[in-house]
Parts: structure tokens; sequence; C-alpha cells
């Protein structure tokens, strides 16, 4: 007789690879801490390294981008926000057209070696430009670098995604999340600390061999996927290409209702986030007027932010998610948002300002990103490259560009950040409310899907 079916992603697959060998005794402390199950420890490291990796990378650089957004003049932001936008639009076909032609093995070490060759692009320019050409330069940079992180990430949890499912994700996402913190705490400590000794063509160089382990760790990830697999025909399927139309991330995404909420969420997200970031950089400004002294200060912050992250990771996000479920879950970082602009409207400092912006952004990166990942675990595979490179990247854009020009239109017209405040109170609320719709929606498709599974026929209704 043969031996029943486990579910995807619970176990090693009976055919695809051996028995694990028994763990030793140092990881009976990791698996009483996220809840690690047999055969999930090495899949699981080469995520943590691949996610370092990359925000390591990316927050050597962040620092330098926000010091050049600066130095282009404040006023500009939301020029450069449309320039972004822009460039998202730009690269989200060719993106997905190498998903539909090539398998994620070869499609992830392209995209992110096509970022690598363009920093190096950057670091010769700085290198060898003339000191009038700086600016532009910086202008250039901060609405590439802005392109180039939600890319990349979001081809990372694209991965991720693919590979465990919806029971480990809330098990192990606040957990793999956690290594892009301790990568983020590496990247902006070292920026920090080496700012003013070390020129940023100097830096942007690390950033390089950082991107490439990051290929390295992704191909690791690769290797041992598929022992999170029952059957070895889903694993194959999963290193093939995708296939379908380039146009399915808009398409799909226009058409589910699903999809459309977590473009929601998103949105609202990226409008109230962007309400902060301009507070900051114009505090900044005023505060700091050495150029390297802004730089030093936004890697501080972002230090700040990720210290306070990385506790909660490890030892709160998954007990969190399995305790209360996903869409309350979802619904912290709305709920902590409407009381802090409403904090914010009262007394708009600068203490009061960055404070909150270190406990919001702590709220996302430990929070609310990794169990938004979990709503990618039900929706099919092409939709979860197409349609969340869309929303992670274009959807993310186009709210950064409504909370770019909304700030500066109520600018224009003499109110300060007191009513940019009391205008996020409401976005949050609606913001909340959609939180607790996708809890319910990705619920409901999860049982739809375990049903499936089980041969019952049950109908998703979403």
């Amino acid at each position: 007789m043969r031996p029943s079916p486990r579910k995807r992603g619970e176990g090693v697959p009976v055919s695809a690879a051996p028995a694990p060998m028994p763990d030793p005794a140092p990881r009976s402390v990791l698996a009483r801490l996220v809840g690690l199950r047999p055969g999930e420890g090495p899949v699981l490291a080469w995520a943590w390294a691949y996610i370092f990796s990359l925000l390591a990378a990316y927050y050597v650089l962040r620092p330098i981008r926000d010091q050049m957004g600066v130095a282009g003049g404040i006023e500009n932001l939301p020029w450069l926000f449309t320039a972004t936008l822009v460039g998202m639009l730009a690269l989200n076909l060719p993106f997905a057209w190498l998903v539909k032609s090539l398998p994620r093995a070869r499609f992830v070490p392209l995209t992110y070696r096509f970022f690598a060759s363009h920093i190096l692009l950057f670091a010769l320019a700085l290198y060898g430009a003339p000191p009038d050409w700086d600016v532009w330069i910086g202008r250039v940079f901060f609405v590439w670098l802005s392109i180039f992180n939600l890319f990349v990430v979001s081809i990372f949890w694209a991965t991720i995604v693919d590979v465990f499912s919806t029971s480990q994700g809330k098990r192990l996402f606040g957990f793999i999340a956690a290594g892009a913190t301790v990568g983020a705490i590496a990247g902006s400590s070292l920026t920090a600390g080496l700012a003013r000794s070390v020129p940023s063509w100097g830096l942007m160089l690390g950033a390089v061999v950082l991107l490439e382990a990051a290929v390295f760790s992704m191909r690791g990830l690769a290797r041992l996927s598929e022992r999170l697999h029952r059957v070895p025909a889903e694993a194959e399927a999963q290193a093939g290409a995708i296939g379908g139309s380039m146009y399915a991330g808009i398409t799909r995404t226009l058409a589910s209702p699903y999809l459309l909420n977590i473009a929601l969420f998103l949105l609202l997200f990226s409008v109230t986030s962007t309400f902060l970031y301009f507070e900051q950089a114009g505090i900044a400004k005023r505060s700091f007027p050495d150029r390297a002294a802004q730089t030093a200060f936004f890697a501080s912050v972002d230090l700040a932010v990720n210290v306070l992250t990385l506790g909660v990771q490890l030892f709160l996000t998954g007990r969190l998610t399995q305790a209360i479920g996903v869409g309350a879950t979802l619904a912290i970082l709305p709920a902590v948002s409407m009381l802090g602009f409403a904090a914010l409207a009262a007394s708009p400092t600068i203490w009061a300002i960055v404070a909150f912006q270190v406990l919001r952004r702590a709220g996302n990166f430990a929070i609310s990103r990794p169990v938004r990942e979990v709503l990618f675990t039900v929706v099919p595979r092409e939709d979860r490259y197409k349609a969340k490179s869309f929303i992670d990247t274009v959807v993310y854009r186009l709210g950064d560009q409504v909370g770019a020009w909304s700030f500066a239109g109520i600018g224009a017209l003499g109110l300060g950040s007191t009513a940019a405040a009391l205008v996020a109170v409401p976005l949050s609320a609606a913001w909340l409310v959609n939180s607790l719709w996708l809890g319910r929606a990705q619920a409901k498709r999860d049982r739809a899907a375990e049903a499936e599974r089980a041969g019952t026929g049950y109908a998703e209704g979403i």
C-alpha cells in the first residue's frame, strides 16, 4: 500500500528527498522559538541568508539616497516620486516577460545582476564626475534605488511564498523577516559608521558584493525547496517557466476582488508613509546642514527601526499571527497609524514625528510585511510573481504619488503638518477595515484550497 499524501509544505516528500537527519541539540532552541518542524531548518537558513544579503545591500545604499534626495531640494521630491512611478511602469513589462519565459533559477539572478551593474555605474559616476554633476546624479540615484528596493524584495517574497505553504508562512515568515532586519541593521550600521570616512562610491561597491551573495543564497534555497513539497512533480513545475501573459499582473489584479484589496492595502500604507517621509526629510534638512551628517542621521533612524523590529520578529510575530489570525494582525499597523497621526495633529514636534516613524516602520517590518505575504500563499503561482510584482512596485509607487502630491497640495494651501496628519487619520481607518476584510478572505481561500486537496469540491466564492 502506498503512503497517504501529506499536505504541501508539511514535511519532507515521500520520494523526492531522503528523510532528514535527526535534529542537533542547538536546533531545538530554534524549534521552540519559531515552531520549526523537521526538514525546514536548511531551507529556512538559506532564506535567512538570502534576505539578509538583500537588505544589507539596500541599507548600505538607502542613507545615501535619502541624503541625495535632500540635497536635490525637498521641493523637488514629488517630481522624483513621479519619475519613480514611470520607471516602475517601464520595468514591469520586461520583468513580466522574464517571468513568462525563464525559470525562476534564471530570471531571479538576471534581475539582481541587472541592478548590480547599475550600482557599479553609479559608483563610477560619483568617482569620476565633476562636482557640479552631483545633484543630478543624486536625483537619478534616488529614483533608481526607489525602484530597486521594491523589485528585489518583491522577488524575494514571491520566491518564499512559492516555497512555503500558508501554515508554514504563519509560523515562519516573521522569523524569515528577522533575517531582513539583521541585514538592515548590518547595512545601516556600516553606512552610519563609515559615511564620514568612506566616499559614497566605496559604499556602493560593498552593496554589489552583497547582491551577489543574495544570488548565491537564492540558488541554495532553490536546491533545497523541493524538500518542502510532497509531490516531486510539483517541485519540478515550480522549477520551470511560469508562462502566461506579459500583462497578467495588471489584468489579473483588476479582475480579482481579493488582489484588488491587497492593492488597496498597499496603496493606503504607501500614502500615509509618504506623509511621514516628507516630514522627516524637512526636519533633517533644517537640523543637519552638513551632507555627511544628514546621511549619518538617516542611517541612525534606520538603525533604531531595525533594532526595535528584530525582537518583535523573533519572539512575537509568528505567535501573534497564529493566535489572533491574519486579519487582526494586519489591522495592528493601521490602528497604530490612526493613533499616531492623531497625536501628530495635536503635537507635531520633531521628536513626536521621529518616534512615530520608528514605531510605524518597525510595525510594518516586524508584523505587517511578513503577514501580508501570507495573503499570497492562497493565490495561483502566476499571481505570486506577476500580480504580486505589479502590486508591490507600481501600486506602491502610485501610493507614493498620491501621498507626495497631496502633501505638496496641503502645503500650497498654506496648511502645515497638522492638516496632513488629520487627513491621514480617516485613511488609516479605511485601511483598518480593509485589513479585516483581507483576513476573512484569506481564511476562506485557505479553507477552499484544503477542501480541494481533500477532494470535496469546496468553492471559494471570492
